[in-house]
């Protein structure tokens, strides 16, 4: 395969042009990550409504039958289901770690394990979140470990 990058000139818009002889997967899935980065999520604080990058957020949380998304700036409230935001994002680099909770993983610092199976992220923010036993083998998988 060949990659080819070029600088379009002065009043151009960015554009991407895929030839290939077959759109498999993997080709698939790259420009469903490239659809999904451009994409925004409405979050709200307060009485603001805010547009969020999905990159930009640590982790998705779910309390009380409301999910938040916790961000450097922030956090926001998220009218989506966990479930919602798998589907919407599923070649990014998010990822279920229990029940209630998606990370970001590349917003992991280092992973440690703790008790009975489960391991402990550290976010680059300095917070700490639990990994379920039951989502560690998908969290390694994700992390080539």
């Amino acid at each position: 395969m060949k990659i080819i990058i070029e600088t379009p000139k002065s009043g151009q818009e960015d554009e991407i042009i895929v030839r290939c002889r077959t759109l498999d997967d993997k080709v698939l899935g790259l420009l469903a990550a490239l659809k999904a980065e451009q994409s925004e999520l409405t979050g709200y604080m307060d009485d603001r409504i805010v547009k969020l990058v999905p990159k930009e957020i640590y982790y998705f949380e779910s309390v009380d039958n409301k999910v938040f998304a916790y961000t450097g700036k922030g956090v926001y409230e998220v009218r989506k289901k966990l479930y919602e935001i798998e589907q919407q994002y599923p070649h990014m680099d998010f990822l279920r770690i229990s029940k209630s909770a998606i990370v970001n993983v590349a917003k992991i610092a280092y992973i440690r394990p703790v008790f009975n199976g489960r391991f402990e992220a550290m976010l680059k923010n300095d917070e700490k979140i639990v990994i379920s036993r039951q989502y560690v083998a998908e969290l390694k998988k994700k992390l080539g470990i």
